[in-house]
C-alpha cells in the first residue's frame, strides 16, 4: 500500500509526464476496443442479415441433363418418405418477363414460381386473400401473391388488391392474396416488400420448360443441418450417378463458416492494434528509466537506511503498474465511447466487446509489470554509497 501512495505522488508530481506515458497505453487500449468492436458489430449484421434468409434451409441446384432429370414428383416423394427430418419444400424457378402496371413495367419487383409451402418456408403470414393453393399448382392456374409493397404501389391497399389482375410479360394474373409486411422501416421499390409469387408450375411454362432446376428446404432440427445436407445428396446421386451434376449448401453450415471468419479477422485487426500497446510498452520502460535517474539519490538514502532490494524493486514495478493501469482505464473508456459514435456514424450497431476490454486492459497492466521490471531491477542493484554521491 506504501509502494502504491508512492506511485501516486509520483504520477502527480509530474502530471505531464505521466500522461504523455500514459497516452501510448490510452491510444493502443482505445484502438484495440474500437477496431475489434466495430469489425465485430460490422459482420454481425451482415450475419443477422444473412441468418434472416434462414439457417434452417437447404438450397438444391441440380443440372438436369437429356438422360438425366429430377422430377419435381420425384423430388416431393424424397420428401414425403422424410417427413421426420423435412418440414417445408417449395420448387423455386424465376419466370421471364417482368411484372406490368398499366402503362409502367416493374423492373424492381421480384418474381418468383413456388409451391404452397413457400410462404411457410419464409416464415410469412398472409395479410389479405389467400396463399398460393395446391389446385392453383395442379390446375396451373395464373394465380399470384403479392408482397405489401406491391400491393400498395399497384392498388393502394392489401385488400383493394385481392381479386385484381396484373400481367407479367403477357400473361394476365388474379391476385389471390397479400403478404403481410416485412419491413417496418420503410417501403420502397425494390425492397423486402416488393415480390409477386406465382405457382411453380405456370413459371416453367412461362420458361416453355417442365424442368426445374432449385428447391429449397427447410429442416426440424438445425443442429442436423450437415447430416440431413448429405441425405439429400445421397438421394440426388442415386438419380444423377454424378455429383457434378447438383449442389446442396445448408444455410446453417455457411453461417458457421461466417462466424470463424469473423473470429479470425477480428483476432487479427485486434493483434495489429496491439501493437500500438507494444510500442507504448517502451514508452514507460524509458520514462521509468529516467525516473529511476532523477531518483537515484532517493534511492540510496532508502538503502543506507535498510530498505531491501525488494522494496526498492517493488516500489518501481508498482509505479510501472499503476501508470499502465490508469492509462488503460482511460483507454477503455475512450474506446466504449468512440466505439458508440462510429457505430452510430456508420449506421451499425457497435458494442464494446467484453473481450476486446479484458484483453486489452490485460496486457496494458502486464505492460507495465513487465517493461517496469528493467528500471525497478536497476534501482534495486545500485550501490547505496554511489547512489548517495549522485548529483
Amino acid at each position: 500500500m506504501q509502494s502504491f501512495k508512492m506511485a501516486i505522488r509520483s504520477i502527480l508530481s509530474n502530471k505531464m509526464r505521466s500522461f504523455l506515458t500514459m497516452l501510448g497505453i490510452i491510444i493502443g487500449v482505445a484502438s484495440v476496443i474500437m477496431l475489434v468492436s466495430i469489425v465485430t458489430g460490422y459482420m454481425s449484421s451482415m450475419v443477422e442479415s444473412f441468418a434472416s434468409m434462414g439457417v434452417d434451409r437447404i438450397n438444391v441446384s441440380v443440372t438436369n441433363t437429356a438422360s438425366r432429370v429430377l422430377e419435381p414428383d420425384e423430388m416431393y416423394e424424397f420428401f414425403d418418405d422424410n417427413r421426420d427430418t423435412f418440414l417445408y419444400m417449395s420448387p423455386t424457378v424465376t419466370p421471364q418477363g417482368r411484372v406490368k402496371y398499366k402503362n409502367e413495367t416493374l423492373s424492381s419487383t421480384r418474381v418468383g414460381g413456388y409451391s404452397d409451402d413457400y410462404l411457410s418456408v419464409m416464415g410469412y403470414e398472409m395479410e389479405a386473400g389467400r396463399n398460393i393453393s395446391w389446385s392453383d399448382i395442379s390446375g396451373n392456374r395464373k394465380m399470384a401473391v403479392l408482397g405489401y409493397y406491391t400491393a400498395w404501389y399497384m392498388f393502394g391497399s392489401s385488400e383493394n388488391a385481392v381479386g385484381e389482375s396484373l400481367k407479367i410479360g403477357n400473361a394476365l394474373f388474379t391476385v389471390a392474396g397479400v403478404v403481410q409486411r416485412q419491413d417496418e422501416d420503410s417501403l420502397e421499390q425494390g425492397g423486402t416488400d416488393d415480390f409477386v409469387w406465382i405457382p411453380y408450375t405456370v413459371a416453367a411454362k412461362m420458361n416453355r420448360s417442365s424442368q426445374i432446376g432449385s428447391y429449397i428446404v427447410t429442416i426440424r432440427d438445425v443442429t442436423k443441418a450437415d447430416e440431413d445436407a448429405e441425405m439429400i445428396e445421397d438421394f440426388l446421386y442415386t438419380v444423377f450417378r454424378n455429383d457434378d451434376l447438383y449442389t446442396v449448401v445448408a444455410n446453417s453450415s455457411m453461417l458457421a463458416e461466417m462466424n470463424r471468419m469473423i473470429s479470425q479477422i477480428s483476432l487479427m485487426l485486434g493483434g495489429i492494434a496491439g501493437i500500438s500497446l507494444l510500442v507504448a510498452g517502451v514508452g514507460v520502460m524509458n520514462i521509468m528509466l529516467v525516473s529511476v535517474t532523477e531518483r537515484t539519490r532517493e534511492i540510496g538514502i532508502r538503502k543506507a537506511l535498510g530498505a531491501k532490494r525488494r522494496t526498492i524493486m517493488k516500489q518501481f514495478v508498482i509505479e510501472a503498474a499503476v501508470t499502465s493501469t490508469i492509462g488503460g482505464l482511460i483507454g477503455i473508456a475512450v474506446g466504449s465511447v468512440c466505439t458508440g459514435l462510429i457505430g452510430t456514424a456508420i449506421g451499425i450497431k457497435a458494442t464494446p466487446t467484453l473481450s476486446a476490454v479484458l484483453i486489452s486492459f490485460g496486457v496494458s497492466v502486464g505492460i507495465g509489470l513487465i517493461f517496469g521490471y528493467m528500471p525497478a531491477n536497476r534501482a534495486a542493484k545500485l550501490n547505496p554509497i554511489d547512489a548517495l554521491r549522485s548529483e
